[in-house]
């Protein structure tokens, strides 16, 4: 029944207003003060002001991954992924303290800022080709967890009730794939569920400084985030917080448009608020079609007024701990905010500098001044301070050439970035840039405070558009030299003489005009294409071909005339970039190269990597410096992982750092010259090679030994590596279980310099019934101790986060009794101090199967099969791989004295069938069926491991996927006692859901 709106009251300090009342009771005032419409308008990302009430517009999501991003100029800190390669909650809860207060800074200037803040991203990285893995923390859970939780506890601020900011958790879940990112699903077994991917997520909603969840793009078990379970069924359940569920750009839409799992966006709008999506992001800041949905499913029945009521209750309880409703104008009384501060500058360099990861070191580091009279600094990012995405833009920069010069003077510094030279050539002459191109204002040159908010005229920069006031290129009589960078897999971007890069604006002519390869369609890369007059020129960006038009280059029209094909290109180097390098390297006493990728290019959001291998261009660079001066080290700054054993092994030196943010520069040359001891740990496994890892979209790494979790291999760098200048020994390590697990563990500064040492606390479990990880992460603790100093630690653990597992066979997190190795050391793969703890207790019970039956999803080990929605509204079936053979396993099942019928709960859906979906919003649907009178298409067999077959049952065309029927099958060789169970699926578009046993 929809509420009455209150009358408008006299009084100017209406409930909602006052501060002294709990939150409850003002969100319930305002609510009922809101007509119907007002109430709707809210559910969209961009929600109009409410000029009766004095409410100002809102607006969900604030980018603030590293930074304040996408509103112009503002502190830069370094990548996600680095933050996580610090090991360092503390550090990282002021990190975000400090965003905070820079968005409350902001948004006093300027109310287009927001303070819903979609930050941190908690997607682990199970895989390192993911494109985003620069948004992630780590790939282990309780490391991704603890950075997490001080990140969000850092924006959220230390008020009880008022807010700094509120976060927002992206993206549930189970996502790292970009490829088809909307259309894909994620096969979670309910292990790598309960133990990897909710794992990320629990433990900061615990904490209480989340203020919600954005679901992701894809599905998961075949049911698209946007209206998963699990939001009602582990999240919200988690705390008894109002949270927020805002949904990704267009995926509300996707529901329909790409994903087809609903007929009409009615449905699907519906469906979704159902599920617990409050807040709709979609159509950007036109509103009307997610309003007009809303409506349609009010009018068609799909939802009632309450559902509403449920969405805008947990957005208004969001907007008034923020403190939006404190004052009439809708400021709080009390900001905390602070800009570009000396101790933000600070905090940006400690950061940059905790996040250098020493790879390798053969004595060639720390350098010395007075030993390095000249030094050789070259590589494609020798001289670049890189942003990413969700990076602000910068107020200082500093590049590792800049750096090193500030320290030891420009005249000591060679300077090479290893790019080759290039002149292009067509028939009609050369390709040159007109000299007009250098002039005018670009964007580096803009005015003082104005960011890609006020110069593109809106707060999405994938709206910004190219330069067009700039000259196109010519064909003339003299050529320009351009600079060619070649990012792997054939991606290239050329650069001009005034460092500006070619790129392609909308009206398709190529202009030397961008500062930077960027933009939500990168516009600046280019492919050579073989010809037999050259190359043909293609641009990633539109797919088109480069031609000569009327004198000028520009992008063919795909479909015009003869031009469409391009115009041919003959490619003349006048220098390879490892020449110049080489040069370089010889002139110097040592030499630094600092190679990785741009963060716009290969390997980004919407596009994934497909291989782990350093660009062919950066391996002749370190090659060739190497060649000329053997004291070489090599910096890779990235967004990722490498697999780089060649350079692992040749090399003195090897470090990683991701991009470091403004004082990237400044902190790789402190530790570079011994300032600062590196401490960085990797948060994720460097693998060997490309062959190490699974399927990108294989999300069971236990099945598919993934993550140093469950990795059998010999990784290249194990996670959690990183070396120091000095050295630390352990002393003996000491468990006590109690109520929890107590660690204690002995660290001595035993090397020449102070420094900083990584703790790292692993269980294991030697034996266990069922594949746990190798070893766990269970604790750590970032110290830092003066030489010869030594620190007793001590770690306190819940012993279910610490030795506990899902059990499968009971559906409960549990702690199999025996025997549990707990280890500390500075890896994962070096250990230095190990100890036994004993859970006493009786032997893990095995499954009750006549009494509970089999949930098909509930099994041990599969080979060929996926999961995939039960219904459209809640649980899990099974279904064969690619219309294989699929196979399940359960172990241990109780048949008692012994069992002699069983019952198969299945789905099969025909080729042309369609998708009925008359059984969706139950668990099962249909009638039950003798098995003797169903046809052949599609079998379940069930067998014990010793081959006795107990049952073969057929399963008719149910008329639709989940239009579930029960056939019932007689078991002529009764199974007894404890055995393991062998199920095999035969047929496409089968679905097993449950099985169930009597007699």
């Amino acid at each position: 029944m929809t509420r009455p709106p209150f009358r408008d009251q006299p009084s100017p300090d209406p409930p909602f207003r006052d501060p002294r009342l709990p939150v409850r009771t003002r969100v319930e005032d305002l609510l009922a003060r809101l007509t119907l419409d007002e109430r709707i308008a809210m559910l969209h990302q961009y929600a109009p002001g409410v000029e009766r009430l004095g409410l100002a517009p809102f607006r969900t999501g604030q980018e603030a991954l590293h930074g304040v991003a996408w509103m112009g100029p503002a502190t830069v800190f370094p990548q996600a992924v680095g933050l996580g390669a610090t090991w360092n909650p503390e550090l990282v809860r002021r990190v975000g303290e400090a965003v905070g207060r820079e968005a409350r800074a902001m948004r006093a200037r300027d109310p287009r800022v927001g303070l819903n803040v979609w930050s941190p991203t908690v997607n682990l990285l199970r895989d390192p080709r993911w494109g985003r893995n620069e948004e992630g923390y780590a790939e282990d859970p309780y490391l991704t967890s603890a950075l997490a939780t001080a990140y969000t506890r850092g924006l959220r601020g230390d008020h009880p009730e008022r807010w700094r900011t509120a976060p927002v958790l992206k993206h549930w879940l189970a996502h790292n794939n970009e490829t088809d990112r909307d259309t894909t699903s994620s096969s979670v077994r309910p292990r790598v569920l309960h133990e990897y991917d909710l794992a990320a997520f629990r433990g900061a909603v615990r904490a209480g400084a989340v203020a919600g969840v954005m679901p992701a793009y894809n599905l998961v078990n075949g049911r698209p985030n946007h209206v998963s379970p699990y939001l009602r069924e582990h999240l919200r359940t988690w705390t008894d917080q109002e949270l927020v569920v805002c949904s990704d750009a267009g995926a509300p839409s996707n529901l329909v448009d790409s994903e087809h799992y609903f007929d009409t966006h009615e449905e699907a709008i519906a469906a979704a608020l159902r599920a617990g999506v409050d807040s709709f992001t979609d159509h950007d800041q036109d509103a009307s079609k997610t309003l007009a949905r809303v409506r349609g499913a009010l009018e068609r029945g799909l939802i009632d007024a309450s559902t509403v009521d449920t969405a805008v209750r947990r957005l208004l309880a969001m907007r008034c701990a923020l403190g939006e409703f404190d004052d009439p104008g809708g400021q709080p009384r009390e900001c905390d905010g602070a800009f570009d501060t000396p101790a933000h500058r600070a905090l940006a360099l400690e950061a940059a500098e905790q996040a250098v990861v020493l790879l390798t070191n053969d004595g060639l580091l720390p350098l010395s001044e007075s030993a390095v009279r000249t030094l050789a600094v070259v590589g494609p990012l020798a001289d670049e301070c890189k942003l990413d995405w969700y990076s602000g833009s910068l107020i200082r920069r500093s590049s590792p050439r800049e750096a090193l010069a500030e320290r030891l003077g420009a005249d000591r510094v060679v300077f090479a970035d290893g790019l080759d030279t290039v002149r292009l050539r067509t028939a009609a002459g050369w390709i040159r840039v007109p000299d007009a191109a250098a002039e005018g204002r670009g964007p580096a040159e803009a005015a003082e405070g104005e960011g890609p908010a006020e110069a593109a005229g809106t707060l999405n920069p994938a709206h910004a558009a190219g330069r067009t006031d700039l000259p196109p290129l010519t064909v003339g009589d003299t050529p320009t030299d351009l600079s060619l960078a070649d990012w792997g897999g054939g991606v290239l971007t050329l650069r001009a003489p005034s460092g500006r890069y070619l790129t392609v604006a909308e009206d398709g002519f190529v202009r030397a005009a961008a500062e930077q390869p960027g933009g939500w369609v990168v516009q600046e890369t280019f492919t050579l294409e073989a010809h037999p007059d050259g190359h043909l020129l293609r641009h990633l960006g539109t797919g088109g071909y480069v031609c000569v038009a009327a004198g000028a280059l520009k992008v063919a029209e795909r479909d015009g005339g003869e031009e469409r094909t391009g115009t041919a290109f003959r490619l003349e180097v006048v220098e390879r970039g490892e020449d110049a390098v080489a040069r370089a390297a010889a002139r110097a006493d040592a030499v630094v190269v600092v190679a990785g990728n741009d963060p716009h290019i290969g390997g980004r959001e919407t596009e994934d990597r497909t291989t782990l291998a350093l660009p062919a261009q950066q391996q002749r660079l370190w090659r060739a410096a190497h060649a000329a001066n053997p004291r070489t080290a090599l910096v890779l700054t990235s967004s990722y992982p490498y697999a780089v054993a060649e350079a692992a092994d040749a090399l003195p030196a090897l470090l990683w750092t991701a991009h470091g943010g403004q004082a990237a520069g400044t902190a790789l040359a402190r530790v570079l010259f011994g300032d600062v001891s590196p401490a960085g740990r990797l948060p994720q496994t460097w693998y060997a090679s490309d062959h190490d890892l699974p399927d990108p979209l294989d999300y069971d790494i236990i099945a598919s030994r993934a993550t140093y979790l469950y990795f059998d291999g010999a990784p290249l760098f194990p996670f959690g590596h990183g070396l120091s200048y000095t050295a630390f020994a352990y002393g003996e390590l000491t468990v006590r279980r109690e109520t929890d697990l107590t660690v204690e563990c002995e660290v001595t500064n035993s090397g020449p310099c102070d420094g900083d040492e990584v703790v790292q606390i692993y269980a294991s479990a030697p034996g266990s019934r069922v594949p746990l990880p190798h070893r766990r992460l269970i604790a750590h603790r970032r110290v830092w101790l003066r030489r010869g100093e030594r620190a007793r630690l001590f770690f306190t653990v819940p012993v279910e986060d610490a030795l506990g597992f899902w059990d499968v066979a009971h559906g409960r997190w549990t702690v199999d009794p025996g025997a549990y190795e707990i280890h500390a050391g500075a890896s994962s793969a070096d250990l230095r101090a190990t100890a036994t703890v004993t859970v006493e207790g009786p032997p893990p019970a095995p499954r009750p199967v006549p009494r509970r039956g089999l949930e098909a999803a509930d099994y041990d080990a599969a080979d060929g099969i996926v999961l995939v929605d039960r219904a459209k509204v809640r649980g899990d079936a099974v279904a064969c791989r690619d219309d294989a053979v699929g196979r399940l396993l359960f172990r241990a099942c109780d048949f008692g004295a012994g069992v002699t019928s069983m019952t198969v709960e299945a789905a099969y859906e025909t080729a042309g069938a369609g998708n009925d979906d008359a059984g969706a919003g139950n668990d099962t649907a249909g009638a039950e069926d003798d098995a003797a009178g169903a046809g052949n298409d599609a079998t379940v067999e069930v067998h014990l491991a010793d081959g006795t077959t107990l049952a073969t049952v057929t399963i008719p065309p149910t008329g639709g996927r989940y239009a579930y029927t029960t056939v019932r099958a007689a078991l002529p060789t009764p199974p007894a006692g404890v055995r393991d169970l062998h199920i095999t699926l035969r047929g496409g578009g089968l679905r097993l859901a449950r099985l169930g046993f009597s007699g």
